[in-house]
């Protein structure tokens, strides 16, 4: 326990919430806003382990994408045409909801378009891809609009890549800024009156018979009802939920002059991604290097994946040009055995949501509306 506590104290800022989300990610933080534009009476606090949101949420790429190609071949082969259609869907509308909630200047929406890359070396996987554009076309069409995909690869000289002969462009997707969404949803949040505590980690939960005890180094909280959306780390308080956690390794050159790559872009089935932002390449991916050092819940960097991150740019994005690596950085995503996110109440009046497979921009606005319903029909 740290300093004692007052009254006042213990009252106004430790007592009686009728909701506490744990976790400041962005499905936490819609949650919590959903919960309380439902119900505007609810007291409602969300507690953050980190200074910042931890996890993936202001670490990612900032793709505003619902699967490349290849990925949707292999997301179909796993749970079918129908379920591969309502779980695009939701990854559409959860878009939709984010640009709805804080607006596209807001998060710097730019509909640029993706690109998916396939190497004169990947010829089986390029034809493949090719092959089922028309299909994912049909699939989509009615969900985001017509002719989503299609091949556009004479613009590979414009991008100026080398090494690559096909291009499967998708019109409807697009690129934020991760740090702007973040910071509009904690500040929508504190405007409708939702309490956020930042480096406040719940150690553990005691559940009682009329409400609920969460143990942190800054105090004990009280509340009835309460939301886990701390993604892979949920294993730290729940350890029998089942997913498991995948690092996404990034790095980002400094400004280049003239840089010529606009959009958003998917390699290798997606497991490499890359996008200009403020004229530097923002590169991540290469977990499939090995998947189960990268299958781990601690922040930080591997030479394997640095280095093939460093190859792709050298000899693949930017041939022709000289480029420095600013800096680097990692984030923590939750990957379970079925595509579609875990929500439940797992325990009493403990609700969880989790497992955005990846795809967190995405999905993160709806996973935290379907949480808060969830926890709304209980009361």
């Amino acid at each position: 326990m740290p300093t004692e506590l007052s009254y006042w104290e213990k009252e106004s800022f430790f007592c009686n919430y009728d909701a506490i989300i744990i976790g400041s990610g962005i499905v936490g933080l819609n949650a919590a806003i959903h919960l309380k534009k439902s119900l505007p009476t609810l007291k409602i606090a969300v507690l953050e382990r980190g200074f910042l949101p931890s996890g993936a949420s202001t670490k990612n790429a900032g793709f505003a994408c619902f699967g490349s190609i290849s990925e949707l071949i292999e997301q179909e082969e796993m749970i079918g045409a129908e379920r591969l259609a309502a779980l695009i869907e939701k990854r559409w509308k959860g878009l939709l909801k984010l640009r709805s909630l804080l607006g596209d200047n807001t998060i710097d929406y730019q509909c640029l378009g993706s690109y998916e890359l396939f190497k004169n070396s990947d010829s089986s996987l390029s034809h493949t891809s090719v092959s089922k554009i028309e299909h994912f076309n049909g699939i989509v069409k009615d969900i985001v609009g017509a002719d989503a995909f299609g091949l556009n690869s004479k613009k590979i000289k414009s991008f100026g890549f080398k090494g690559v002969d096909t291009l499967i462009e998708n019109r409807y997707e697009a690129q934020i800024d991760s740090g702007k969404m973040m910071l509009a949803l904690i500040q929508y949040a504190q405007q409708l009156g939702i309490s956020i505590f930042n480096n406040c980690a719940v150690e553990r939960i005691e559940e009682n018979t009329q409400d609920l005890l969460l143990i942190t180094p800054n105090g004990n909280f009280l509340c009835k009802r309460l939301i886990v959306t701390t993604n892979a780390f949920i294993k730290d308080l729940y350890p029998d939920i089942n997913i498991r956690p995948g690092r996404g390794q990034v790095l980002i050159t400094k400004p280049i002059k003239n840089l010529k790559v606009a959009g958003t872009f998917h390699y290798d089935k997606g497991y490499y991604y890359f996008r200009n932002i403020n004229n530097r390449i923002l590169l991540g991916g290469g977990r499939n290097i090995d998947f189960k050092a990268e299958e781990t819940a601690q922040f930080g960097q591997t030479e394997s994946v640095q280095q093939a991150l460093e190859d792709l740019l050298k000899h693949i994005i930017l041939p022709k040009t000289d480029f420095k690596i600013d800096y680097r950085w990692s984030g923590i995503m939750a990957f379970g055995k079925t595509l579609e996110p875990f929500i439940e109440e797992i325990r009493p009046n403990v609700f969880c949501a989790t497992r955005c497979n990846g795809m967190g921009v995405a999905i993160g606005s709806q996973t935290g509306e379907d949480v808060a319903e969830l926890l709304l029909r209980s009361l």
